[in-house]
């Protein structure tokens, strides 16, 4: 396996996005409970699929290295990318991104100085940072599987989609079924609890992929409202789902969600908004303005805070 190491600008913990996963519904996290992070997923242009493990050790400051060990699996065949190949460069970008230590956050600690909320909540989850779908691709399929049906549904069919027509890959002795890449997935047919429709957006989707239009590296680049702008053009792509594909797909640190119900309520209960307040989306996101360059991130802290009070009333 090809070996790469990556040093957190900022606080990180590897083992807080082990335990975000196990409860992160679409990514159906169910491994070895052990402190590697295994991953399998295809490489952004779609070519190859990525097997990776990741460890880290030492995280009293929060800071500590990150090293990977990962192949490339190009129908069934491994390679090792050589260090420095515009293959082992998009694969450790990659790699970086999904896990956001392509983000300098030596900045983030210091939000909670003016805002006992973000203190509260850094304070709760150490080191955690947004952990991504595996690319914007993904993260479209994702919205369309899960359109108008419950999550943990929607969770099943994605894995089902993933054994059916995705490529298998062998991680630290366990098997992985990635998503499949667009050219696979333009060819898929018949998949049990998806409707006609569906399965023809997500055709689409693979196209609109194999086009250049779900590039992360894009998606970022341009300002927010143009890249939602552009997003909500593909078919089944709506205002709350074009913002989850640039938040959680490609990895914009600084976007306030103004279409997720779920983190305005959140920010109501934390900030002890009244009920006209909590309605507003514009004082909401006065209030996210503070949290500027890494809104994305409070916004997930928040929904972080929400899912575990959730938990712990059940």
């Amino acid at each position: 396996m090809t070996a790469v190491s990556f040093t957190p600008k900022g606080p990180f913990s590897l083992a807080a996005s082990i335990r975000f996963l196990e409860g992160f519904t679409p990514a159906s996290y169910d491994q070895a409970p052990d402190t590697v992070l295994r991953l399998a997923f295809p490489t952004d242009d779609g070519q190859a699929v990525i097997g990776c493990a990741l460890r880290q050790k030492g995280v009293a400051d929060g800071s500590a290295a990150v090293h990977a060990e990962y192949s490339l699996y190009v129908d069934g065949t491994v390679t090792q990318p050589a260090d420095g190949t515009p293959a082992a460069k998009a694969a450790r970008a990659q790699i970086a991104r999904v896990l956001s230590l392509d983000i300098d956050a030596t900045g983030f600690p210091a939000l909670a100085d003016a805002d006992p909320v973000i203190a509260s909540l850094q304070a709760e989850f150490p080191g955690l940072r947004p952990v991504l779908f595996y690319s914007p691709y993904e993260a479209a399929a994702w919205t369309i599987i899960g359109n108008r049906i419950r999550r943990t549904q929607a969770a099943r069919i994605k894995a089902c989609i993933a054994q059916q027509y995705g490529e298998v890959v062998e991680v630290e002795g366990q098997r992985l079924h990635a998503f499949p890449a667009p050219d696979r997935l333009r060819r898929i047919s018949d998949v049990p609890g998806l409707t006609d429709v569906k399965i023809e957006r997500l055709r689409t989707l693979a196209d609109a992929a194999l086009d250049g239009r779900l590039d992360a590296a894009q998606l970022r680049a341009q300002p927010a409202e143009f890249a939602l702008t552009d997003l909500k053009e593909l078919p089944g792509i709506g205002p709350f789902s074009a913002e989850l594909i640039l938040i959680r797909g490609a990895g914009h640190p600084d976007v306030f969600p103004a279409h997720e119900p779920g983190v305005h309520q959140a920010m109501a209960a934390a900030y002890g908004l009244d009920s006209q307040a909590a309605a507003s989306t514009t004082r909401l996101a006065a209030i996210a303005d503070a949290w500027r360059p890494y809104r994305s991130w409070i916004a997930l802290l928040l929904r972080a805070h929400a899912h575990e009070r959730r938990a712990n009333q059940v």
